[in-house]
């Protein structure tokens, strides 16, 4: 079984904790928070209402809070649900960094110096697993160096082998959020993925990291079209071959297959980031639900 990313959006946070219950019930790998919103009460919530499954954040950006108080927080949250809650960690993105009036430093020493904080303040003994949010290979070194874990987000499966050798630790936790529409007509599960990917290919970091895959003709097509100021162009760049490559579209049973193979590929932990081509996040996890039924 998968892990499930899942968010708490405003006036259907309780439906949200009973969703979180209901992944623990039908036996998913982990519900795993990405950084809308307040992540760290989700998983606080998360905690409260389960008794038996793994979760966190995916992720925390370090820019949003100080080490140290995240630290209190995530040394409670460890200690109050048994060790199940992992807390993941990254840098976010500029757009995000820009609407909130952030000016970021270096990501990787920076991204140093705040675990180290946190280690510090907590002690071993009391520090959950930290797992860093990871895309090229500096990131994933450090990750090796002092965190016990790395989740990717949008990655490259054709790649991940490569990457994965980088990772001498059977203890690794390794993760990475899938953007997944479940849906027998795959050219409209396609289209939903393409609209949620848009806003990455628009990101240098993640172009560099999608050239590095193997997609430079994909990603310098999306350059050219962005620097022209067509929107129609960047999603013809996105080719079937990127996208199939780095999300799940199709039917329940490909979907499932899809997982394997990520599985396969050496991501421990394949957290589908659902969307639906009918619906929102609801109507995305009763599909999955489905699915898995």
């Amino acid at each position: 079984m998968p892990a499930v990313s899942l968010v708490a959006m405003p006036g259907r946070r309780l439906r949200t904790l009973e969703l979180a219950k209901e992944m623990e019930d039908r036996g998913f790998q982990g519900i795993y928070g990405p950084s809308f919103g307040d992540v760290i009460s989700l998983c606080l919530s998360i905690g409260h209402v389960t008794e038996r499954i793994p979760f966190g954040s995916s992720i925390q950006p370090i820019y949003l809070r100080p080490a140290a108080d995240l630290a209190a927080t995530a040394s409670y949250l460890a200690e109050v649900t048994g060790g199940r809650f992992h807390l993941g960690l990254g840098v976010s993105h500029g757009p995000v960094h820009k609407r909130l009036g952030i000016r970021p430093g270096k990501p990787l020493s920076d991204t140093r110096e705040y675990v180290a904080t946190i280690r510090k303040v907590i002690g071993d003994a009391a520090c959950p697993p930290i797992v860093l949010a990871t895309l090229r290979d500096k990131m994933l070194q450090l990750a090796v160096e002092i965190g016990d874990g790395a989740v990717w987000a949008n990655a490259s499966r054709s790649h991940m082998p490569t990457q994965l050798k980088l990772v001498d630790r059977d203890d690794f936790y390794i993760g990475n959020m899938i953007p997944t529409v479940i849906d027998d007509d795959r050219d409209a599960a396609r289209a939903v993925n393409r609209k949620t990917l848009t806003g990455y290919v628009s990101l240098p970091n993640y172009r560099n990291y999608w050239k590095a895959a193997g997609y430079v003709e994909e990603m310098e097509a999306v350059e050219k079209a962005i620097e022209a100021g067509d929107q129609d162009a960047v999603k013809a760049a996105m080719t079937d071959r990127w996208l199939d490559d780095c999300t799940l579209s199709g039917s329940a049973s490909f979907v499932r297959d899809e997982i394997e193979a990520w599985f396969d590929a050496g991501v421990k932990t394949p957290i589908v980031v659902p969307s639906s081509t009918s619906g929102g996040q609801l109507k995305a996890i009763e599909e999955l639900f489905a699915a898995y039924s």
